[in-house]
């Protein structure tokens, strides 16, 4: 197997999965949270291995192959950050003959997505952007992910051989990968968005259980017994970061001539559901395995921190 120099920009969730799970390569990280010691991504790299970086432009330097996830709104700014050290690829490397690869994972819009790849292939870069179908925690580096734009074909063995098992071409027209992840987002954040509204309302009238019993064949081929605590437990712990998904999904239906009405809202009930969750004390890579805390308890702290941030108490 052929080792390559992977260079992880942004050390959240995924950067730290796929991380732990590309150790038979060279791999460095960098993360703007690693200005503050005591931050997620600065604790989480400790003992990992991985060459800590203390700037993009450190990071990507003599690099074969960059994989960007940071935060859909730091998305562009991100590609902007290491467009310098893309330029003038090493000639003795196969993976560098033609540019650095950058595998942009971030959940963007087509025109975000086209605004990134832009500056990366400026630079002087291969960028492929890479829609990541599935929540990572399961399936870790094999989640399922769709390569778009022109080098994604010749990107997808490359990817394949380093443990991207789930990776495939999907189309070589960029941004349609990333309108087919997003245009699902629609349905799988709102749906978190209308349980989590659903059942705060439910609590408050006693009909929770009721509530939850009605719709249990809605979700009997899920494998969960405890799928309305699941989908809330995902927006309490990625609500902000699902927040901004929204947001990008909201701006790939408005560029289809679609008032994104419904997106819209779903953005605003996650980041509410997200600050909630900081008022009960679970950051957002948070430990807690919040689908295990009985409905009832988990409704009535949010609804008392929900209280306490309407009094000025908290955030």
């Amino acid at each position: 197997m052929t080792a390559y120099s992977i260079a992880l920009l942004g050390f959240g969730e995924v950067g730290q999965t796929f991380g732990a799970d590309l150790g038979a390569h060279r791999l460095s990280a960098f993360d703007i949270g690693f200005g503050d010691a005591a931050s997620v991504p600065s604790r989480a790299i400790r003992g990992t291995g991985i060459r800590r970086c203390d700037s993009a432009a450190e990071l990507v330097a003599g690099c074969d192959i960059v994989v960007s996830a940071v935060t859909p709104g730091e998305a562009e700014n991100a590609a902007a950050s290491i467009a310098a050290g893309l330029v003038g690829g090493t000639s003795d490397s196969s993976t560098r003959g033609d540019g650095t690869w950058v595998m942009d994972v971030n959940s963007i819009s087509p025109g975000v997505r086209q605004r990134a790849a832009d500056i990366v292939e400026s630079a002087g870069g291969r960028y492929v952007e890479a829609a990541i179908m599935a929540p990572v925690a399961p399936a870790r580096i094999a989640s399922p992910i769709l390569l778009g734009g022109p080098h994604a074909r010749r990107f997808e063995a490359i990817a394949s051989s380093i443990g991207f098992a789930g990776a495939r071409r999907y189309d070589d027209t960029l941004g349609r990968a990333s309108a087919t992840k997003l245009c699902r987002s629609v349905v799988v954040k709102g749906l978190e968005s209308l349980v989590t509204e659903a059942l705060l309302a439910g609590r408050h009238y006693g009909v929770e259980t009721a509530v939850v019993e009605s719709l249990a064949n809605l979700f009997e081929d899920s494998g969960r017994d405890d799928w309305s605590q699941y989908l809330i437990s995902r927006s309490l712990r990625h609500g902000a970061r699902r927040a901004s998904e929204m947001l990008e999904a909201s701006a790939t239906v408005a560029g289809a001539g679609v008032e994104p009405l419904m997106s819209r809202a779903c953005a605003s009930r996650q980041a509410q559901t997200a600050r909630l969750a900081s008022a009960l004390g679970h950051s957002e890579s948070g430990h807690a395995e919040l689908g295990h805390v009985e409905l009832c308890k988990l409704l009535d702290a949010m609804r008392r921190a929900g209280a306490r941030a309407e009094d000025g108490h908290t955030c």
